[in-house]
């Protein structure tokens, strides 16, 4: 993980870029997707995690 641009999951550490350089290497964001799934299973906390509590 890059720590550049703006932080968009607090709960895993990724950052807009990490998002951007994922997706122009595979194509897709499998960091999304990751993240995605992480969700639907209950992995994440965000509440707790991001400053803006969401």
């Amino acid at each position: 993980m890059q720590e550049q641009g703006q932080t968009i999951c607090h709960c895993f550490g990724y950052s807009e870029e990490d998002i951007r350089a994922d997706a122009r290497e595979h194509g897709f964001s499998r960091i999304m997707e990751s993240i995605l799934a992480a969700k639907q299973a209950g992995g994440c906390n965000c509440a707790a995690t991001n400053p803006k509590g969401r």
